[in-house]
Order: structure tokens, then C-alpha cells, then sequence
């Protein structure tokens, strides 16, 4: 009988809280660290709880269990996603610690942030990171161009939609990081994101995935491990992984199993009897190049704009296995 008052009495409190708060009344979607979804109107955030008004109960959701929360208010049709970025102004997120998920939930999860980037050339792969249509590629993948494509695909209760957006600004692009930023351009949609990895905590033998679209097989998921977190390649630190990755991979997210961007997949070795020799710009160069985009802003009147110094010849490797940047 205690316990049952106790609860009445937490849920009238949190009703009447969120009534002096003037909570709004826009429904939430929130995923769990277990997978599992409940939508429902947020009425209160109190120590480190949410109370969430399903129609019929209050429930009382801890904010560690939490994995994703999507406010599903509309605008022109389509689902609001990453509130948190609507009042930081970021243009990226941190992926914040939470325990690992399956492979097949993190795809499903993920999948939608994952694009393929086209241009009259060539083609690659993407990830979104901010809802507003901001885009990571590789710089190889649209480098010399200034027509490109990216297709998202949307998933909804009965099919998957295929969308294409021909309008797209190049914003940073950097030939020595070989990274690029792209921005969708006049639409209203708000994409689906995905997170940034801290880098910290990689480690040898950890496991990870990635989405791309090798050879334009779109949507294609690949699993492998962690092989060194630090190998050097013509100057560069890469993440070694055995990661299956093939032209159309370029630009496309290594992933951890809390669904963390920990790579931007970039090249393999193309050698007699090589395999598993897949290799991925790391979550640290990348948010570098992001936190510094003034200094990679793209011109499009004079796109080698800025000064380059070549680094000076040196010597290759006799017998050295060459690496072969997926296009």
C-alpha cells in the first residue's frame, strides 16, 4: 500500500510540474539502450529521470537508459530528428557513453544517416551529421567537381524511400585530410544523424561495421575489427581494419557497436594475397577538420585557393604493397 502511494504521489507531482512548466505538448520518440521504442509526450525531466505520458500512464524512464530521442513534431511532412541540435547550434555531436548494441540494431538505427554521394565521375559514400543536411565524404570522392547528388534512404512502417538531392554545396573540403563537408541545399527536411566517436577508447580486436555502397551496392554493411588504431601510410595516421571496404566505401562511416562514427572508411591495399587490409581516417582528424572549417572553407570561384606545400620526394619501399584510395 506504501509503495502504491508513493507512486501516486510521484505521478501527480510530476503531472502538476510539468503543467507550471508549460512543458509542450509534442510527442517524443525515444529509443532505449536495449532497443526498444516508446513514443509519448514529455511531461518532466527531474533527477536524472524522464516522466513520459504515454495516453494511459506516466512512465518513468532513467536518462542512462536512454540511447536516442527524436521529437516527432512535423513540419512539412517530416519527422524532426536530434532536438538537442535545435538550441546548441553545434554542428556536430559527440556520441555520448552508453552500452553496445547488436549489429543488426545499430543498422537499423543508423541507416538512414548513411548516404551515397554521386558526381558525373565517380561515386562514394557519406553519413550525415547534423539534421540541417550537412554531409562527410572523402575529398577524393568529389574532388573537380561541382555537380553532385547525395541520396538518403528513409525508412518508414511499409517500404524504404529512396530520395535524391541534386542541389549540393561543397562547404570545407582538404586534400591533405582528405575529407570533405557537403551541405543539401533548398529543402526543409531534417535528416537523421549520426554521432562522432571521442577516439579515445579504440582499441585492437574492438569490433566495428561499416555502410556504404561499394561498387553502387547501396546500403551494404560490412563487419570487421579494430587491426591498429595508429598505422602510417605516406604521412597520414589511419585506423587499420578488417573491415570489408571497396570502391564506393570512400567517405563512408566505421562504426563501433554503440553506433559511434570512430572512421571515415578511405582506402585498402590492392596487392597479391593481401585481404583485410582496409584502412579509415579516424573520429579525431575528422572533428579537427570539422572544429576547423574556416581554414578548409571551399571557394567555388577559385576552388585552389589558399597555398599547398608539396611535400618533398622521398624514396618508395622496394616491395611495399600499394594503397588504393576506393573511388
Amino acid at each position: 500500500m506504501k509503495h502504491f502511494t508513493t507512486h501516486l504521489f510521484t505521478l501527480l507531482l510530476a503531472t502538476l510540474m510539468a503543467g507550471l512548466q508549460g512543458v509542450s505538448g509534442a510527442p517524443s520518440e525515444i529509443e532505449l539502450s536495449n532497443g526498444s521504442r516508446v513514443q509519448g509526450q514529455v511531461l518532466l525531466e527531474r533527477d536524472g529521470k524522464l516522466f513520459v505520458d504515454l495516453g494511459y500512464t506516466l512512465l518513468e524512464i532513467p536518462k542512462d537508459a536512454i540511447h536516442l530521442r527524436h521529437d516527432l513534431t512535423r513540419e512539412n511532412g517530416d519527422a524532426v530528428s536530434d532536438p538537442q541540435f535545435e538550441t546548441s547550434g553545434e554542428l556536430y555531436r559527440i556520441g555520448e557513453s552508453r552500452r553496445e548494441r547488436s549489429l543488426r540494431d545499430n543498422v537499423t538505427s543508423l541507416g538512414e544517416a548513411v548516404t551515397l554521394v554521386q558526381t558525373p565521375t565517380g561515386l562514394g559514400s557519406g553519413f550525415v551529421i547534423n539534421p540541417e543536411g550537412y554531409v562527410v565524404t572523402n575529398d577524393h570522392v568529389i574532388a573537380g567537381e561541382n555537380r553532385i547528388s547525395v541520396t538518403v534512404f528513409e525508412r518508414t512502417d511499409r517500404e524504404l524511400n529512396k530520395l535524391t538531392f541534386d542541389n549540393v554545396r561543397i562547404v570545407a573540403s582538404s586534400s591533405e585530410m582528405d575529407l570533405a563537408l557537403l551541405k543539401i541545399e533548398d529543402t526543409e527536411r531534417r535528416f537523421k544523424t549520426v554521432a562522432l566517436g571521442g577516439g579515445g577508447d579504440l582499441r585492437e580486436g574492438q569490433s566495428v561495421f561499416a555502410i556504404g555502397s561499394p561498387l553502387g551496392l547501396d546500403r551494404t554493411v560490412s563487419e570487421g575489427i579494430i587491426s591498429l588504431t595508429n598505422r602510417v601510410i605516406d604521412g597520414r595516421i589511419y585506423l587499420q581494419t578488417t573491415t570489408q571496404i571497396s570502391p564506393g566505401n570512400s567517405g563512408g562511416p566505421l562504426l563501433n557497436l554503440r553506433g559511434e562514427v570512430v572512421g571515415v572508411n578511405n582506402m585498402k591495399v590492392v596487392a597479391m594475397g593481401a585481404e583485410g587490409l582496409g584502412f579509415s581516417i579516424s573520429a579525431i582528424t575528422l572533428r579537427n577538420f570539422l572544429d576547423n572549417l574556416d581554414a578548409f572553407a571551399f571557394d567555388p570561384r577559385n576552388p585552389n585557393a589558399g597555398f599547398r606545400y608539396n611535400s618533398p620526394p622521398r624514396p618508395e619501399a622496394a616491395g611495399a604493397p600499394s594503397a588504393s584510395a576506393s573511388p
